[in-house]
């Protein structure tokens, strides 16, 4: 359903010139929430329920290393971001920046896109990943196991191959902060941290305060 749904908008925004702000953002957000939405069912009606196998519930102490683990995230995916300019050059961009690239809009909906980054995709995402993966993996081969598998599979997942090699550096610390807490709240914290600076330029420079990227 993921893969279907992304490839419909893919379909949606292949004409960059017809393509409309609010589509896109629909479009971009359509994938996340229908893999969640599936992940949630799966384990409703063939499992214990999101509590118990995604481990969706909510803990302060989940929520602290959240944060801890997903400023530890921001101070090292930063350099990595920057070797990884150096290496591909300084034109490449990430497949959200390509959708957003050249469009413009209010700052309604500069906004939309930065709640879509940096709130409910990596809501979206870690109930995929580090919730129904992380439990399917853990419960056959350990948690350790899970860390690698999840890490290695968020970073193909978004089909960027030449963005891969950071997206493993950006996932590790996501994962580090599933592993340690055992609760979901942590990795979405950790998540949407990571996500904070990549959604503010993605805003801003929808709504034209700054050149795209």
């Amino acid at each position: 359903m993921y893969l279907l749904s992304s490839l419909g908008l893919a379909l949606l925004i292949g004409s960059r010139a017809a393509a409309s702000l609010p589509m896109v953002v629909i479009g971009v957000l359509l994938p996340t929430l229908l893999a969640a939405w599936l992940a949630i069912v799966i384990t409703t009606l063939r499992g214990n329920g999101p509590r118990a196998d995604l481990k969706l519930e909510f803990s302060w102490r989940g929520a602290g290393l959240g944060v801890l683990f997903g400023l530890g995230g921001l101070l090292l995916s930063i350099p990595a971001a920057l070797l990884w300019l150096s290496i591909v050059g300084e034109d490449a961009t990430s497949a959200a920046g390509e959708v957003f690239g050249n469009l413009r809009g209010t700052w309604f909906w500069a906004v939309a896109v930065f709640v879509v980054v940096a709130v409910i995709a990596p809501i979206c995402e870690e109930i995929v990943y580090r919730g129904l993966l992380w439990g399917a993996v853990d419960q056959r081969w350990g948690r350790w196991a899970a860390l690698s598998v999840t890490t290695v599979v968020f970073a193909i997942a978004h089909l960027e191959w030449t963005r891969a090699p950071l997206l493993l550096v950006v996932a590790l610390p996501i994962g580090l902060a599933r592993l340690y807490s055992g609760n979901l709240t942590a990795s979405i914290l950790a998540h949407q941290v990571t996500n904070l600076l990549p959604g503010v330029v993605l805003m801003l420079g929808v709504a034209g305060a700054m050149p795209a990227t």
